[in-house]
């Protein structure tokens, strides 16, 4: 895979995990609202950003997936996934501990893996 494939799938890992700290920043904006639950979510406008977010990143997948086989493309979000926990701490001062740092090092390790059997 060369370096521009690689740049689309770090975007496409980074905007994954952007995308969850969105729809976060929805639910505690949601919490905040009063009303039905119809009524929220019609003025929750994180959450139409983090919609909005998804779709384009689906889009960004799209066009990942017609330059790259599927089996390695997907690889990197494992990468997103793993920088969600991280993107809480930082973001929204959640808790981190070993056990999440040891998962992030074996995910981490897993990528490599599969990255280099596809050579």
């Amino acid at each position: 895979m060369g370096w521009r494939d690689t740049l689309l799938c770090s975007i496409f890992a980074l905007s994954l995990s952007g995308g969850q700290v969105l729809f976060k920043w929805a639910a505690l904006w949601n919490n905040r609202l009063e009303g039905p639950p119809i009524g929220r979510l019609i003025r929750n406008y994180p959450l139409m950003g983090a919609l909005a977010w998804y779709g384009l990143t689906a889009i960004l997948w799209f066009y990942i997936l017609t330059r790259i086989p599927l089996s390695s493309a997907y690889a990197f979000s494992i990468l997103g996934s793993a920088m969600v926990p991280i993107l809480a701490w930082l973001i929204f001062r959640e808790p981190l501990n070993w056990q999440m740092a040891a998962g992030f090092a074996i995910m981490f390790g897993g990528f490599v893996i599969v990255m280099r059997a596809r050579g």
